[in-house]
């Protein structure tokens, strides 16, 4: 799988155009993430297959509890020790006007870090025989329909710097997370994000350099996990993604092969520790979503 290959919104037309469309209205979030991209681009009828199994995943009112109870998980642990900055337009260099747009951007990220956490957990459970739905949810929420308000509107399209191309007062900080994240040469969307905005990414560098590093963020990826897993084992819609449904359905040993490998490695490596940092940076300029428990 040739993974610097992308259809982009741009370029996509017919159902592969409508089931962009439908990604966004499912995950309540004006971006189409790259890794549907470059599944689109090399196996475009896994992708249209795939996301009919996991979409009612993402569509029942235990979702909406996870995706509220990830953000909190994972904000409170650090709040634990840490008085954690959030900045006005003036700490961090930019005009009213410029921070609005950072702010809405980066609500985008906070928005998706759930749903991409559960993607990736369910995609590679279900392609290498992993649990999913194996000890299904049996109340109300399981099946009930996510809260219509919920998330809806609240973040703006991100723009993002060309792959390679980072400003030079943007490069220390870039240098800093590649290291910390153990990223390889391509930077991920949320970094080529902010780095639209070096005085930003800076100034939130160096103040979250220790949390980032500290033990309380390890423990935040820790309890993220075990969430995620729990989640994926009681879903009630459990999607047909294992080899022997691949086969059946058609699905040749090569296409097999090459999304279980995508999968598996974007649900552990450096993604392990990019997703749970999005609430985080999200938080610095309080573009963080709801954290306390639904009604």
């Amino acid at each position: 799988m040739d993974t610097t290959k992308q259809v982009y919104e741009a370029a996509a037309s017919g159902w592969q155009h409508g089931l962009y469309a439908d990604i966004k209205h499912t995950f309540r979030a004006p971006l189409v993430n790259w890794i549907f991209r470059t599944t689109m681009a090399n196996e475009p009828e896994f992708l249209r297959y795939a996301w009919g199994q996991v979409k009612p995943v993402f569509e029942t009112k235990t979702f909406a509890d996870f995706s509220v109870t990830y953000r909190d998980t994972i904000l409170a642990e650090l709040e634990t020790g840490h008085e954690l900055p959030g900045y006005e337009p003036t700490d961090v260099g930019l005009t009213p006007s410029a921070f609005r747009e950072l702010r809405g951007q980066v609500a985008t990220f906070d928005i998706v870090a759930p749903r991409l956490a559960i993607l990736f957990e369910t995609m590679d459970r279900g392609l290498n025989d992993g649990d999913v739905g194996t000890t299904p949810d049996m109340s109300e929420a399981a099946c009930a329909p996510f809260p219509h308000g919920l998330d809806r509107n609240r973040g703006l399209a991100p723009t993002m710097l060309p792959q390679g191309q980072v400003p030079d007062d943007a490069q220390p900080a870039i240098d800093g997370l590649t290291e910390f994240h153990g990223l390889g040469d391509s930077l991920p969307s949320i970094y080529r994000c902010l780095g639209q905005w070096p005085s930003y990414l800076d100034t939130a560098w160096h103040d979250l350099k220790p949390v980032l590093e500290g033990d309380a963020f390890e423990q935040a990826v820790t309890e993220s996990e075990a969430l995620k897993g729990s989640f994926v084992e009681g879903v009630a819609f459990r999607p047909q993604l294992d080899p022997t449904t691949l086969r059946a359905v058609g699905f040749t040993e090569t296409t097999i092969a090459d999304v279980q490998d995508l999968f598996s490695s974007f649900n552990g490596g450096a993604v392990r520790t990019v997703i749970p940092a999005l609430p985080l940076f999200a938080k610095t300029v309080g573009a963080e979503g709801k954290r306390n428990a639904l009604r």
